[in-house]
């Protein structure tokens, strides 16, 4: 396969599950023996919040040529701003609920001098994609589950229930205090993951007994938090959220309706003495690890690549999106200062458990770094 594939990616240094995701793609793509690049405008920048050894581009505009095809976040789209005219594109949706957060007319998508191809990440993102632009066939690049990194503890599970508040933070707080106030939580570890460390995430799901899936209000393209916690071993319930709905198929997974935080409290107290659980974990890990896999990420990437460069394009001269930023910077209802550097959250004793965490200082980061992508670990 001749040409580049270049990922323009955006320089936030806290942890975002869409960037890990460009960055996983990255590697796949290198290691099929595709030429594939990360590119970010700040000459030597590298991501601090993950193991970043991707090669990388560096520079506010790029010179791509004839067969290069550039790919880029769903919520970097401006209308009547091409970030390379001329050029083949892909606009990559790992949050279909967001793909038009920046240009929400009616008009055409996304208003370039040519149209790009279409990627996203889950069954309901390609149905709910393929009815808001019928000019399109969105293509389908599954997310891959990191199974080794992700994977049961040997010692065992810790009476233990865990969630990542960020996304819902105001729901948050009263699913702690339900949990907190339940008789059945005594000596129960009631962890937030907000603000962890993916590494420490691996490992904290990995003798966790219970995840609760909560996702963003305004809907995942995927969620990958489930289902990492799933191949961890962990009982799963929560929120579908839009894109989460196929991970509900899993025999370890269940589902519950949206907002209905008190019925969230009782499964997962319910799920910490399930029947038979150890065989329930194991079939859960084994469902994700057969649906979730690099070769068939792979497989779908080189063919969206392909299609990709059976449209019109040729050589160009790329400007990476962030150039922009002020403009998307208006159209996001929550600013990215919301998604805030955090310091390792605080430690302390309840009667819940000994390493119950409950609180984050939290340190603003500066708006002109860039927005967000799709997708994201909460």
């Amino acid at each position: 396969m001749t040409g580049r594939v270049i990922y323009a990616s955006f320089e936030f240094q806290f942890p975002l599950g869409g960037i890990r995701a460009l960055n996983q793609q990255v590697s796949l793509l290198r290691a099929a023996g595709v030429e594939a690049f990360r590119w970010t405008p700040t000459p030597g920048f590298r991501y601090t919040w993950f193991a970043d050894d991707v090669p990388a581009l560096s520079s506010t505009t790029l010179d791509l040529g004839p067969e290069d095809v550039l790919v880029l976040p769903e919520v970097s789209v401006l209308p009547d701003h091409d970030p390379a005219p001329g050029g083949r594109k892909v606009v990559f949706s790992q949050g279909h609920y967001v793909t038009f957060l920046a240009g929400p007319g009616p008009g055409p998508y996304p208003g370039w001098s040519s149209r790009p191809a279409l990627w996203t990440v889950s069954k309901a993102g390609v149905d709910m994609l393929r009815r808001a632009l019928p000019e399109y066939e969105p293509h389908l690049v599954p997310s891959v589950i990191d199974t080794e990194s992700f994977r049961p503890a040997a010692t065992g599970r810790v009476r233990r229930i865990a969630w990542m508040s960020r996304k819902r933070p105001v729901e948050s707080t009263l699913l702690r205090r339900l949990l907190h106030a339940d008789p059945r939580s005594r000596g129960v570890d009631l962890y937030d993951i907000h603000a962890v460390p993916h590494e420490e995430v691996a490992r904290v799901l990995s003798d966790t007994s219970v995840f609760i899936a909560l996702g963003a209000p305004e809907g995942e393209g995927f969620g990958l938090p489930p289902a990492e916690a799933m191949a961890s071993g962990c009982l799963v319930t929560g929120y579908a959220a839009g894109g989460g709905a196929e991970l509900f198929d899993s025999p370890s997974a269940w589902r519950i309706p949206e907002l209905e935080t008190d019925r969230l409290a009782d499964k997962a107290l319910e799920l910490l003495d399930l029947p038979d659980q150890d065989e329930v974990r194991r079939a859960g890990r084994q469902w994700v690890a057969d649906r979730y896999t690099a070769d068939a990420a792979v497989r779908a990437l080189v063919e969206g690549i392909r299609q990709a460069r059976a449209l019109p394009g040729g050589p160009a001269r790329a400007t990476h999106p962030a150039a922009w930023m002020d403009e998307l910077l208006k159209r996001f209802p929550v600013p990215p200062e919301a998604y805030a550097v955090v310091e390792p959250p605080a430690v302390s004793a309840s009667r819940s458990g000994p390493s119950r965490r409950d609180g984050t200082a939290v340190r603003p980061w500066p708006p002109a770094t860039g927005a967000g992508c799709g997708g994201g670990p909460g």
